[in-house]
């Protein structure tokens, strides 16, 4: 319990201080702990909050009312509609697919779209390498959650993609990016095998944009996966890296 409340303290710390080098002025305290307990959430997305910690996620992201906000990646939307809930009434998410998103996630989104907690939603069907929809620019903060290592054997232009979402942010803006990890070295060769990505080397592709990392997470760390199987079906928790990236 010590540990997992230093990490929480540590945590937050992070999200206020980067909240406020990215000129939201003075950081205004958002309840992550009320977001995730809405009694409107779904029992499925409940379920989901067992290996994805989002209380700790979204503070991590500095996530707060007003932001603007673009989600990679959305799938069926389960990282969308806890950003939406954070940025309330006065702040906008845009959720980003491509036209090539499965099946029963875009109809598990089309779902939760009905929702009044999705109202400020706007869904994004555009290829990864071109995100961005024309006009909309200096966003506060950019989620890339899962999904990634998908793009590794999709047909993306990844440092393409990168340059968009650096643009696409106001200086000072953050990106902030999970995966699932891989073996030292493995680099994307078991992004579509295994569902997984090296660290180091998603890091490099992020820099090159001219990304600058500003920090990291531990609480969805799992030092017992061998990181040797496919992330679906795991012989125990899959290890997790967060980092944080700020436009410059």
């Amino acid at each position: 319990m010590d540990a997992e409340l230093l990490i929480r303290a540590v945590v937050l710390a992070s999200a206020a201080s980067l909240a406020a080098c990215a000129g939201m002025g003075k950081s205004e305290n958002v309840d992550y702990r009320a977001i995730v307990a809405s009694p409107d959430r779904s029992e499925a997305d409940r379920q989901t909050d067992q290996r994805r910690n989002p209380e700790l996620l979204l503070a991590f992201t500095g996530v707060r009312p007003g932001m603007r906000v673009l989600d990679m990646g959305a799938g069926g939307g389960y990282s969308t509609e806890l950003l939406a809930r954070a940025v309330g009434s006065h702040g906008t998410v845009y959720a980003q697919d491509s036209q090539a998103v499965s099946p029963r996630a875009a109809e598990r989104f089309d779902e939760r779209a009905k929702t009044s907690a999705m109202r400020n939603v706007v869904r994004v069907l555009r290829a990864y390498d071109d995100p961005v929809p024309s006009g909309v620019r200096d966003l506060d903060l950019i989620t890339f959650f899962f999904a990634y290592h998908d793009t590794a054997f999709m047909n993306v232009d990844r440092a393409r993609m990168n340059r968009g979402l650096f643009e696409a942010l106001k200086p000072g803006g953050v990106l902030v990016i999970a995966d699932h990890s891989s073996q030292a070295g493995a680099g994307i060769s078991v992004a579509k095998s295994l569902h997984r990505i090296e660290e180091a080397t998603l890091r490099r592709e992020i820099e090159a944009a001219g990304f600058r990392l500003a920090a990291e997470a531990d609480f969805l760390r799992h030092p017992e996966d061998p990181r040797d199987s496919i992330v679906f079906r795991p012989k125990v928790p899959v290890d997790e890296f967060v980092l944080k990236f700020v436009r410059p």
